[in-house]
């Protein structure tokens, strides 16, 4: 069998910034383990799957399966715009683990129908914040969603100046955790870091799905349904998060590294 594969720059208009995301597409889904064979290969933080014949969407990182992805499902709405299998505002239904997702192919970027988080206070562990680098002074808000923490700190430079030790962090149960705080840039309204030991992706360059965590804590503490992210990785990347009753609304640009052909035949 031969299928296409790209690689993406997601959350960005330019090469070698943003999230890098491998897309695969194929006439109907590929088995388990050729996916997370091919999600090793790429050696990125995901890598999407995406079948024609359903338009069903998986997402794997090099070790495991992720129920959702937001760089991911950009990459792969770009890649069928470029290859003329969309047009500009036309809508394209992904169907996934976490429910449908809609997306819409617009000229100044892919605008993603992503669900709400909910969010549930909690204590920050004592132990995770050692491993982060954080001092239980700067922590403002502590948060879950579903499997994963978000952590609110007083100031922009407390998350850039993060340098997490990931043997430690990985010691004790996550899936992934954010740190955030408002931006000092007045084109930005907040910034985070988001880093995932645990599925083998110690930072993640750009990470669409906890922007929608983030856009429900901060359109309340802002005030603001409409938000522009930053994520502070080495690469960064930004994203536009509009907060509606039923949904979080992202949307980013993205550019297509290369592209080829992958014969499975030779496996």
């Amino acid at each position: 069998m031969i299928v296409d594969i790209y690689q993406v720059d997601a959350f960005s208009a330019s090469l070698f910034q943003g999230n890098p995301a491998g897309v695969c597409i194929s006439a109907s889904m590929l088995d388990e383990a050729t996916m997370l064979a091919i999600a090793e290969e790429m050696a990125v933080s995901e890598t999407a799957f995406l079948a024609l014949d359903t338009m069903s969407l998986r997402w794997f990182t090099p070790t495991v399966e992720v129920a959702l992805c937001g760089h991911g499902t950009l990459a792969t709405a770009h890649v069928l715009a470029e290859r003329g299998d969309v047009k500009m505002g036309d809508n394209v239904t992904f169907y996934t683990q976490s429910g449908p997702l809609e997306v819409t192919v617009k000229r100044e970027g892919i605008a993603m129908a992503f669900p709400v988080p909910e969010l549930a206070e909690v204590t920050p562990n004592p132990s995770r914040l050692e491993a982060l680098g954080l001092h239980g002074s700067v922590i403002r808000a502590s948060y879950c969603f579903g499997e994963k923490e978000l952590l609110v700190v007083d100031s922009e430079d407390d998350v850039k100046a993060l340098s997490p030790d990931f043997v430690a962090l990985n010691t004790s149960p996550g899936r992934g955790v954010v740190v955030t705080a408002a931006s000092s840039d007045n084109t930005v309204d907040i910034v985070s870091r988001y880093f995932a030991p645990w599925v083998g992706v110690n930072e993640d360059p750009m990470t669409g799905s906890a922007h929608c965590a983030l856009a429900v804590y901060w359109s309340q503490a802002l005030s603001k349904r409409q938000l522009i992210g930053y994520q502070a990785s080495a690469r960064g990347g930004q994203i536009k998060m509009t907060l509606t009753n039923d949904h979080v609304l992202l949307q980013g640009q993205a550019v297509t590294v290369f592209s080829g052909k992958l014969d499975l035949s030779k496996t």
